[in-house]
């Protein structure tokens, strides 16, 4: 793999997550935008999980779950996260760590809009996270939905919607030869203003 070098980094941050990202969108065949997302609860228990990214920008990066869910729970009580994104075939690697805050109303209704139907219905029959007795009572929950939504538009559930994960660290890791790999963090410093440092691998 080619080095990473300071001179190769934007510098700003989310315009060098963008760049890597599309470099990503082209090389990896299967969700490139999944991303590894870390949580803890107030007394420290930490928990990781697999999400899929559906939007960044200066504001953050987004992402949509069960509100009810312990992910929800840990970072209703701990709002903080870490995600991580790996790109296997260009060894690749990009660390974000932040602050956590929900999405607006709309945001949530726009995205949910989007969605499949199974899935929409799928959100509406789910209680993420919560002991069920069995996969037979899910079903018959998804069945008794998919009656009731037959016809026009399904609602979204108000335990359902986006989280936004603004970042205050970035690392942009590269994999090299020898475990000799470039690594570059962006740290916050104030508004708007990055600092960029490297690190050893």
């Amino acid at each position: 793999m080619a080095a990473l070098l300071e001179s190769d980094l934007d510098a700003d941050p989310f315009a060098q997550f963008g760049r890597w990202f599309d470099e990503a969108k082209a090389a990896v065949k299967e969700l490139p935008e999944c991303m590894m997302l870390a949580t803890a609860s107030h007394d420290g228990e930490v928990s990781v999980r697999a999400v899929l990214l559906k939007e960044f920008d200066e504001r953050g990066f987004t992402f949509f779950t069960n509100y009810n869910s312990r992910k929800s729970t840990q970072m209703h009580d701990n709002p903080r996260a870490a995600l991580l994104f790996w790109w296997p075939p260009l060894e690749r690697q990009v660390r974000i760590e932040g602050a956590v805050v929900r999405t607006t109303e709309e945001e949530s209704d726009i995205y949910f809009a989007t969605r499949p139907r199974g899935s929409q219905l799928g959100a509406w029959a789910s209680e993420q996270s919560k002991v069920i007795a069995g996969r037979g009572d899910l079903d018959a929950r998804f069945e008794e939905l998919s009656k009731c939504y037959r016809e026009g538009a399904i609602p979204r559930p108000p335990h359902w919607g986006g989280y936004r994960v603004i970042p205050i660290l970035f690392e942009f890791w590269q994999g090299r030869p020898d475990r000799l790999h470039d690594r570059f963090c962006y740290r916050l410093r104030e508004a708007n203003d990055w600092v960029i440092e490297r690190l050893s691998p």
